[in-house]
């Protein structure tokens, strides 16, 4: 079983984080000297938001290569923090570090990371690490992804059944209908979780449901593509904001978040399916008896689409190597072994707890998670090998805006006042859009 930490990010500390990155875009890229060549005998710095890998694994690591490891995990938002801060200011940080799904937008413009390409064959990790399609900013790779996230649909396979629903919903259509079955049949009285809070979570639910109605929310310069009523964007926040009011959404998700959704009611056996849930959730959340109450009901399903299941949209962690890295090549060497397919399963526990890391999510390799599925320490591996392989693509196709904290806040607080009732859906909509323009022309912040 695959435990999965789930990261809670603050917006506002993103959104402070972003305006600081905004402010020093005019200023030159932090080149710095590019680094020492040298991979014997040094010590490289790794900073990331995550627990390391056992001292044991990182010895072995330092035998092959005389290269040892100082590893520092800190909390995300202090992260980001000290990443901006060091990379405006053009002195040594860390030798990798984090490149957070949303920032490589940002992190691509201003020039703050080596791209990967220089050190690794990118080109033949694409094969069987997809995701880094998500790391990658106007052809410059800015990051490699160390584990798999995405987006997919899980249902209560259990309720579901005393429903009478004996096929598994392929459209959203026969999905809302199967929800409506649920309901009227007394199963549950609302089977649907959509987290209404305005916090992130919403926001990448819309980005997943607009997915499944075959679009995407910006075009290549920015510019929304959801204000017509015929538009993916705005049939997903319609059929969002219907599921609130036609009762399929427990009224008080107006204030739940998406980690808390996940856990206190598609765990606890209050709701029969989330649209947009987590990779890895099954095994580190709704299978593990102290912590869930549906253990071996819940599985995962390809995402529902318009006419037939749709694609999972991605947000993986990705590491990366600073422009003022003292000791790039080493770094790109540490790279190379923490992402190869060997120590992944290490991590993720196929060879023995001794050489696990904890909190580790699902491997970012393809080639990992088909061999976790064969030595069945996946649940639902099948499915995910599939949808990781050949059915995920990264929520903005052209690369993540700079501005996309202020875009996200834009998104999460007027889908939620549409839910609350306070404005129409068609309001909410002009709303984002108008920030959206605003940001896309450079006036917004």
């Amino acid at each position: 079983m695959i435990s999965r930490k789930r990261r809670v990010r603050a917006l506002g500390a993103l959104a402070g984080t972003a305006a600081l990155l905004l402010v020093v875009a005019g200023c030159s890229a932090a080149n710095g000297s590019g680094g020492s060549s040298d991979t014997k005998g040094v010590t490289i710095s790794v900073v990331l938001a995550s627990n390391p890998p056992p001292a044991s694994e990182l010895a072995q690591f330092t035998k092959a290569t005389g290269i040892k490891v100082k590893w520092s995990n800190i909390d995300w938002d202090s992260l980001q923090t000290k990443i901006t801060a060091a990379a405006s200011a053009k002195t040594y940080f860390a030798d990798a570090t984090d490149v957070d799904w949303s920032r490589v937008g940002q992190l691509g413009k201003l020039g703050w990371f080596h791209p990967m390409q220089d050190y690794l064959d990118t080109k033949a990790l694409a094969k069987d690490i997809p995701q880094i399609a998500a790391a990658t900013y106007k052809g410059k790779v800015v990051g490699i992804p160390y584990d798999s996230f995405f987006q997919v649909t899980t249902i209560n396979k259990d309720l579901f059944a005393k429903a009478g629903i004996t096929t598994t919903p392929t459209t959203i259509a026969e999905y809302t209908s199967d929800l409506q079955k649920v309901k009227s049949a007394g199963v549950v009285q609302y089977p649907l979780n959509i987290p209404f809070a305005a916090a992130e979570g919403l926001s990448t639910y819309w980005y997943q449901v607009t997915a499944a109605y075959g679009g995407t929310v910006l075009d290549a310069k920015g510019n929304p593509l959801f204000t017509s009523p015929g538009s993916a964007g705005y049939k997903a926040a319609a059929w969002m904001i219907d599921a609130m009011k036609s009762g399929l959404v427990p009224p008080g998700n107006i204030n739940v978040t998406d980690s808390q959704g996940m856990q206190t009611l598609m765990a606890k056996n209050t709701v029969a399916s989330t649209f947009s849930d987590y990779s890895g959730n099954v095994g580190s959340i709704y299978d593990v008896p102290s912590s869930s109450t549906v253990a071996g009901q819940v599985e995962y399903i390809h995402t529902p689409g318009l006419h037939k299941t749709a694609k999972s949209l991605t947000s993986a962690d990705s590491i990366g190597i600073p422009t003022t890295a003292k000791y790039p090549k080493a770094a790109a060497k540490f790279i190379s072994w923490f992402i190869s397919k060997d120590s992944q399963l290490d991590f993720a526990g196929a060879n023995g707890p001794s050489k696990v890391i904890s909190g580790f999510a699902l491997p970012a390799r393809v080639s990992a998670v088909q061999a976790l599925t064969s030595r069945g320490k996946l649940s639902g591996g099948e499915t995910l090998s599939d949808i990781l392989k050949n059915s995920t693509q990264p929520i903005f196709p052209d690369g993540v805006p700079t501005w996309y904290p202020a875009f996200s806040r834009a998104v999460n607080t007027n889908l939620h006042a549409a839910a609350t009732g306070d404005m129409t859906t068609a309001a909410a909509i002009a709303a984002i859009a108008a920030t959206t323009r605003s940001l896309a022309s450079g006036k917004g912040s």
